[in-house]
């Protein structure tokens, strides 16, 4: 096993969830934390616990975000009119890794990254490498036509465990989708359940 899949099945069990909704994971078979004690810490959580596992959930959530770059699109939300929960998922969700993910161009968050550093990818038309690139309204992402017999991309558009969400129109014939529109909570096929309002109050006071 590798390391970073021995780390994503780690995060599943601290948090109790299959946050990818995995087949493989480990939480389909038991559903305590890591480690010999794991058993044993299924106590009653205090608010910071649940605010902090919130925070941990949808920050681990997208692959490998450092506490720096999620606390700066946190506060671009803030700064933001409107309801920053709902902001907060709109600009994770158009990081161009986040739209590579969701088009079923790639089988994971991990891979979506390693996929936009290698080039594979256009942003209407010109190449760009940087996975936390915001993607916006209208754009055309599309894998380069060199990249596009890779097996991990075809096999990827075949996953039956997941679906195109609205916000994106794929065309896996021609390997283009277009951001069509940044979505709010409800919009996005998340596994498990998220709580952006706790992640609001962990900042708050912290």
């Amino acid at each position: 096993m590798t390391k970073r899949t021995s780390a994503k099945y780690k995060i599943d069990r601290r948090m109790g969830e299959n946050i990818w909704g995995r087949p493989k994971s480990p939480v389909n078979r038991r559903d305590y934390g890591p480690g010999q004690h794991g058993q044993r810490r299924k106590g009653k959580m205090s608010d910071f616990g649940l605010q902090l596992r919130a925070k941990q959930k949808l920050k681990g959530y997208y692959g490998d975000l450092t506490e720096k770059q999620f606390r700066r699109i946190f506060r671009e939300a803030e700064r933001r009119k409107g309801d920053t929960g709902e902001l907060l998922i709109g600009l994770l969700e158009s990081r161009l890794d986040a739209v590579v993910y969701r088009a079923k161009f790639v089988p994971t968050v991990f891979a979506a990254r390693q996929f936009v550093n290698h080039g594979h990818v256009l942003v209407n038309g010109k190449r760009v490498n940087i996975p936390s690139y915001r993607v916006k309204e209208g754009d055309v992402v599309e894998v380069r036509e060199k990249s596009r017999q890779m097996a991990a991309l075809l096999e990827a558009t075949q996953l039956p465990e997941r679906d195109v969400p609205d916000y994106i129109e794929a065309d896996h014939s021609k390997m283009t989708a277009r951001f069509v529109r940044a979505p709010g909570l409800g919009d996005v096929p998340y596994p498990v359940h998220m709580e952006p309002n706790l992640v609001i109050e962990f900042y708050a006071q912290n």
